[in-house]
């Protein structure tokens, strides 16, 4: 690997600054599980990392149950599942955080590094999306916010122009009746990627769904939102038959390929089962919190 330089900057300007001047040659580093991965196998080819750690920022987390939660970008995920207020509001968040590698990583991947990197197979990214969350970026133009679904824009890609840099996630505050869920299916244990994943978030109004947001992961270029399904559900009963349904729109909308994880065909079997399992799991959860 050849000689890299690395920069710390203390603020956003600073950071901005550095990414602006040096374009594609620069990648801001949160936790690093990723990009010197790719750095090192050649995969990308940079100048400088931008470590962006010691920006207060994007160190931050902040929750309180009127205002909601807002993720650094360089927040780790161990940080995130041992906040016991943050874990018993959010739980579809923590299944994705206690999935990401083993607890070395989890010591230092974050959620804003996870979807940065932007794979379809991305294991944070589809909780994020069925909570709601928001993006806050910052460039030479100042800040923006991005709703997470439209963060990815291809494998590896996102919305982020030259000199941008994501700051913060912000999740609107938890409800009464209502949590979140997340399951993935893996061939086997020694491999950590998804062939397809669900994340599902549902609110509940008299017994009945009030709201659902779903999403998909690994079967499309990017992490999926469903929008579709919880048009479907909201203000249905919870049955069978209403979460089978909401399985095969997802069996409709994902866009798989074959590769050596899976086949066109297993992958939307696994979308129709997982999000059938996701949204009972976010019912159960939210009936406990009613």
């Amino acid at each position: 690997m050849k000689d890299i330089e690395y920069a710390a900057p203390r603020s956003l300007d600073e950071a901005a600054a550095i990414l602006n001047e040096r374009g594609s040659r620069a990648r801001p580093l949160a936790g690093g599980t990723d990009i010197i991965v790719q750095v090192r196998e050649g995969c990308r080819d940079i100048d400088i990392l931008v470590d962006v750690k010691k920006i207060p920022e994007l160190s931050a987390v902040q929750f309180n149950r009127d205002e909601g939660l807002t993720l650094g970008a360089a927040v780790p995920c161990y940080q995130i599942y041992n906040n016991a207020e943050v874990a018993q509001a959010y739980p579809g968040l923590i299944d994705a955080a206690i999935l990401i590698g083993a607890a070395q990583i989890q010591g230092r991947a974050s959620f804003g590094g996870n979807l940065c990197n932007a794979s379809p197979a991305a294991d944070t990214i589809c909780p994020l999306i069925v909570h709601s969350a928001v993006c806050s970026i910052y460039g030479p133009d100042g800040s923006r916010a991005v709703p997470v679904e439209e963060f990815c824009s291809a494998p590896g890609q996102t919305v982020l122009k030259q000199g941008e840099f994501l700051v913060s996630i912000a999740l609107p505050p938890p409800k009464p009746s209502a949590a979140g869920r997340y399951l993935r299916f893996i061939p086997r244990n020694e491999m950590d990627i998804a062939v397809a994943g669900a994340a599902a978030y549902v609110e509940l109004e008299n017994g009945m769904i009030g709201s659902a947001r779903v999403a998909l992961a690994a079967v499309a270029p990017t992490p999926l939102f469903v929008a579709e399904i919880g048009e479907r559900l909201a203000g249905q009963d919870i049955t069978d038959e209403t979460l089978r349904e909401a399985g095969e729109i997802a069996r409709a909308a994902a866009r798989p390929i074959d590769d050596m994880r899976g086949t066109v065909e297993h992958r939307k079997e696994l979308c129709a089962v997982l999000t059938r399992r996701a949204l009972k799991g976010a019912i159960e959860r939210a009936q406990e919190n009613a």
